[in-house]
């Protein structure tokens, strides 16, 4: 009996201490140590429950997402969202320490999602979330004897949408961050939106907010002095404390405290360009359509190709569309911002809506839309004013009539008369003596009327006081054409002018060709020209401002190179590879560049790269590759061998030139950085050496590439050394490029023949002996010609 008793007592004892971990484990815990799991059903909540993280769907979506909100908003709207990029599509997620020190996300069917990138915890790892909903991973050191935790990895790092009091927007520029808000895309879709809001990177010594949509300015607080600005201004009667702070000309961030600390806050950018806030109800403010003075105040005017006044308003209107959409575009990846952008493009659309019931895509509806037959009910869209107000005013046709046909008949006598701003008096028989330069000019194609009234025309004063009477502080560079400046619209929308060397005949050239081409693109990685001013002798173009400058700005520079890592690299090479196949194959003419350099890449906001300088690009219908010239133009160290000594162009020799920035980006030198050297003639040398040698990994700018996919960067060199072989028959098009790019390790590569300009001695010329290895990369000479 004795012994049952015993064996009872052991057996119980056991039993509850097998029970113990589950019940701790059933708690909700605010830590998880390496080996532990957060499963999908499972909450982590804060030491004093202030945050709860877990796992969630938005909407009736049924994709799961790792994310944050306030304990107790009962609407449990998410503030962080871990993997908003790589939704998990079943309950299988699961958040833990692997034993490598990554916080992840693991999957069923999938691969994990690494949070800690950059750095491993190493020993004792520990992710914790706090109350201020920071999700932090630490690890325990060794500091001088004493042991202590060190913070690897932080959420406050990787904002999603949402600012919470003590998180920082911040600017780093000698790491090369720029922390900033980007809004969900839709309601159930929390990848990354239309609109940014973070701080200005090219402003010195101060700060100023600035809310971007697709990279372009849409609205600035302004510099900010002594916390006076529009977000300070609306803010103040709800006991908020917004603050921007300037550590040093490298480093500033902008963050906010709120006083009532038993209300939840937060401060959204929003999916549709408004600024929220949430005390203890929400605020939305809807920027840029005059809904609150102060923050529309700040709106960068955005102007319409349709015309100055053209600008409308669309309103949601539930079942409103008995007509079937025109056209759509599937594309996931636009969200119901991005619909209205695109609708406003078209100066014959009525309304859009989204095509996927998760708010993603475009449908859009124009003005002669067929209706559906039988339909009763309608289709929810935004609609605009015009349409909604068509047949209000019984004379509304007649007068239609009379203001569009008066002034179409009036424009058929005059080219191009119609501005979008004052025109100096007597300056318009220059403005058409020009026009009548570029429809007798042989570069340029038919329908120029067309063209230049599709452009914004500028006046004279206008382009003055934009530029500061064309500051030298404003200089932004110079080449053959003349000085280039950077300026400010009164509207408040940042600009580049080009401005045209007086007697310039090579810059005349390039101005005409611009105008007659670079008007008809249109991709997100080139350039956007705005407009044009011609006033007598003075002759710019306008285009949009790219605050990063360009590319030859970073890579050859020891200190501002260390700002592009090869994941910053890589996405610039392939922007340029995008821009390049659609100049190529997808644009209505085929448009070779002919001048491709890393001066010619610019670099916005976000780094994203746009092809520009299109004065020396040729236009070819679709059918046609290829063509020779007596006049080469363009600068040495990126023509193709058939070019330089031929003056045949193709548009292999966009690709030979690709090739070349992709050594040059890889590398960080320039292609003519060995013309002293006894060993190679050029980087195209050194890196052709190297890849024969087995030791091409060597070419890798070691200061700023220190962390890549040694598979990844190996066969971006393979790429390059296609790219720039001597034979263009032999070299990709770029939409084998691109192609190659994306499908690593998937494709086997073709083994590259010896590259052009890769041997001791070489002197090229039509019919002279200019030196390769004469040092042309000068930003003062961009185009050297010979007859």
């Amino acid at each position: 009996m004795a012994e049952i008793t015993t064996f009872l007592l052991i057996f119980s004892y056991l039993f509850m201490a097998a029970l113990i971990p589950l019940s701790i484990h059933s708690q909700p815990t605010h830590t998880i140590t390496s080996g532990q799991n957060l499963t999908d059903s499972e909450r982590m909540v804060s030491a004093n429950g202030v945050f709860t993280l877990g796992f969630f769907s938005p909407g009736k979506s049924k994709h799961r997402y790792l994310g944050m909100w306030y304990t107790k908003d009962e609407a449990q709207r998410v503030v962080w969202v871990a993997n908003r990029l790589i939704p998990i599509t079943n309950s299988s997620g699961v958040l833990t320490i692997g034993d490598d020190g990554r916080l992840k996300i693991k999957q069923s069917g999938g691969l994990p999602i690494v949070l800690n990138t950059d750095q491993a915890a190493k020993h004792n790892a520990t992710a914790t979330l706090l109350d201020s909903g920071n999700l932090v991973l630490t690890h325990m050191i060794n500091d001088n004897g004493a042991f202590k935790r060190e913070t690897v990895w932080q959420s406050f790092d990787h904002p999603s949408d949402t600012l919470l009091p003590g998180m920082k927007l911040a600017v780093n520029l000698k790491v090369g961050s720029n922390r900033s808000l980007t809004s969900w895309l839709s309601h159930e879709v929390p990848a990354p939106g239309a609109f940014t809001l973070g701080l200005d990177p090219t402003v010195d010594d101060s700060c100023q907010v600035v809310i971007w949509r697709r990279g372009i300015v849409l609205w600035t607080s302004g510099i900010w002095e002594d916390n006076s600005t529009h977000f300070e201004d609306w803010w103040n009667t709800y006991n908020v404390s917004f603050a921007c702070v300037v550590v040093s000309k490298y480093e500033k961030y902008f963050n906010y405290t709120y006083a009532d600390h038993s209300h939840l806050s937060r401060l959204v950018m929003g999916a549709w360009r408004q600024v929220k806030f949430n005390s203890f109800s929400e605020f939305a403010i809807t920027l840029c359509e005059g809904r609150n003075p102060i923050l529309s105040s700040g709106c960068v005017e955005e102007e319409s190709k349709c015309g100055r006044h053209h600008r409308t308003a669309f309103r949601f209107k539930n079942k409103y569309m008995k007509r079937r959409a025109e056209y759509s575009d599937d594309d996931p990846n636009l969200g119901i911002a991005d619909c209205d952008a695109k609708c406003k493009e078209n100066c014959s659309c009525i309304a859009y809506a989204s095509a996927h019931k998760n708010g993603t895509g475009c449908h859009f509806w124009l003005q002669n839309s067929p209706p559906v037959e039988g339909a009763i009910l309608g289709l929810d869209a935004y609609v605009s004013d015009q349409e909604l107000n068509k047949g209000s005013n019984c004379n509304w046709i007649s007068y239609a009539i009379v203001i569009i046909l008066v002034p179409t008949m009036l424009y058929s006598v005059i080219c191009c008369s119609y501005t979008k701003s004052k025109i100096a008096p007597g300056n318009e028989i220059f403005h058409d003596d020009f026009v009548h330069e570029l429809d007798t000019d042989g570069s340029t194609s038919e329908n120029t009327s067309k063209k230049c009234a599709e452009l914004q025309r500028f006046s004279f004063s206008d382009i003055t006081v934009a530029t500061k009477n064309f500051s030298s502080k404003n200089k932004l560079g110079e080449g053959g054409f003349g000085p280039v400046y950077k300026g400010k619209l009164s509207e408040g929308q940042e600009i580049a002018v080009k401005r045209l060397s007086r007697g310039s005949v090579q810059g005349l050239l390039e101005f005409k060709n611009e105008i007659a081409l670079i008007s008809k693109l249109q991709h997100t990685n080139l350039v956007k020209l705005l407009g044009y001013c011609i006033d007598r002798e003075e002759k710019m173009l306008i285009y949009e401002y790219m605050p990063n400058k360009s590319l030859d700005f970073f890579i050859f520079d020891p200190t501002r190179k260390e700002l592009l890592d090869w994941k910053k690299r890589f996405s610039i090479i392939e922007g340029i590879a995008q821009g390049l196949l659609y100049l190529h194959k997808y644009s209505r003419l085929r448009v070779i560049h002919r001048d491709l350099k890393t001066s010619n890449i610019l670099l916005d906001n976000d780094m994203n790269p746009k092809i520009s300088d299109f004065g020396m690009a040729k236009m070819f219908r679709q059918d046609q590759s290829r063509a020779n010239t007596n006049r080469v133009v363009g600068t040495f160290g990126y023509m193709s061998p058939e070019y330089a000594m031929n003056g045949i162009f193709s548009v292999k020799s966009d690709v030979f030139s690709f090739g070349v920035i992709l050594l040059e980006i890889i590398s960080g030198r320039k292609n003519t950085s060995f013309y002293q050297s006894q060993q190679h003639i050029n980087l195209i040398g050194y890196a052709w050496n190297l890849w024969k040698e087995g030791k091409i990994l060597e070419l890798i700018d070691s200061k700023t590439c220190s962390a890549f996919s040694g598979d990844q960067m190996h066969r971006c060199i393979h790429v390059a050394l296609l790219c720039i072989q001597e034979n263009a028959m032999d070299r990709p098009t770029m939409l084998n490029v691109v192609f190659m790019l994306r499908n690593e390790m998937t494709v086997p590569l073709p083994t590259p023949k010896r590259p052009a300009f890769s041997f001791e001695s070489c002197e090229i010329g039509a019919n002279g002996t200019h030196k390769l290895l004469e040092d042309h990369s000068s930003s003062t000479l961009s185009m050297s010609t010979w007859n």
